[in-house]
C-alpha cells in the first residue's frame, strides 16, 4: 500500500495537469456553484476537488474528507480525515499569477499527522510528518532564525474594510507581504523564506491552514 504522501503526490501531478491549461483562462473563474464555506465555487476548484475525491475514494485513504467545496464527506473506508484545500489562491490561479497550491493534511485522532503542499505554478512540494520533521522536495527546511519584528518580513492580511487593525504591527515589521495563497505563505514560513504569517480577518478555514501549521511546527516554528 503506497504511503498517504506518496498518494497525495499522486493527486497533486493529476490536479497539476488536469488545472495546466486552466490558469489565467476565463474559464478558471467561471461560478459553478456554492461552496460548504458559503463562498462561491469557480470552475478551477472544482475541476481540482472532483480529481482528489475520486481518488480518495478509489484508495481507501480516510473515513471522511473535509473541503473548502463539499465540505464534510464520509468516505467508504481508511483511517482518519483528509482535509484539502484544492486549490488555495484560487484568484491568482484564475488570473494566471503563478502562486496557487494544493493543500492536503491528514488528522487522526484530533491530531494532524501529515500534511503535503504542492505549489502548483512551479512543482514544489513541501511536506511534514509528525514528530519526524518537514521537507521541501525532500530537503530538510526550518524557519528563519530571526525573533525581531523590525527585521522580520510578515505575510500579513487583515480586514478588507478595517485596515487600522493591521497598523500597530505593520509599523513595526521590516516588510509586509500579501500573496495571496495562504497554505503556500505558511509553507514559506516552515521554509525560512518568510519570517511570520499574521491573519487578522477572522476568516481563515482549516482548509486553509491545517497543512501548513503542521509543517511549520515541524519546521520548527510557533
Amino acid at each position: 500500500m503506497m504511503h498517504f504522501l506518496d498518494s497525495c503526490a499522486v493527486m497533486a501531478d493529476m490536479v497539476e495537469e488536469a488545472i495546466s491549461g486552466l490558469a489565467g483562462d476565463p474559464r478558471a473563474a467561471a461560478f459553478v456553484g456554492m461552496g460548504a464555506d458559503g463562498t462561491p465555487t469557480q470552475y478551477i476548484d472544482k475541476v481540482a476537488e472532483d480529481i482528489i475525491f475520486n481518488y480518495l475514494r478509489d484508495h481507501a485513504l480516510c473515513s471522511g474528507a473535509i473541503s473548502e467545496e463539499a465540505g464534510r464527506c464520509e468516505m467508504p473506508s481508511g483511517e482518519g480525515t483528509v482535509i484539502v484545500d484544492p486549490i488555495d489562491g484560487t484568484s491568482n490561479a484564475a488570473r494566471g499569477i503563478p502562486y496557487y497550491a494544493l493543500s492536503i493534511a491528514r488528522e487522526i485522532d484530533g491530531h494532524l499527522e501529515e500534511a503535503f503542499i504542492r505549489d502548483l505554478a512551479h512543482h514544489e512540494t513541501f511536506t511534514a510528518l509528525r514528530g519526524k520533521g518537514a521537507w521541501v522536495d525532500g530537503k530538510p527546511i526550518r524557519v528563519s532564525e530571526i525573533r525581531s519584528l523590525e527585521e522580520a518580513t510578515v505575510s500579513l492580511y487583515g480586514r478588507k474594510y478595517h485596515p487600522e487593525s493591521l497598523l500597530g504591527l505593520g509599523k513595526k515589521i521590516r516588510r509586509w507581504r500579501l500573496l495571496g495563497a495562504s497554505a503556500l505563505e505558511l509553507a514559506y514560513v516552515g521554509a525560512g523564506r518568510i519570517d511570520a504569517f499574521v491573519d487578522l480577518r477572522g476568516s481563515l478555514r482549516v482548509t486553509d491552514a491545517a497543512a501548513g501549521i503542521l509543517i511549520c511546527r515541524e519546521a520548527g516554528g510557533t
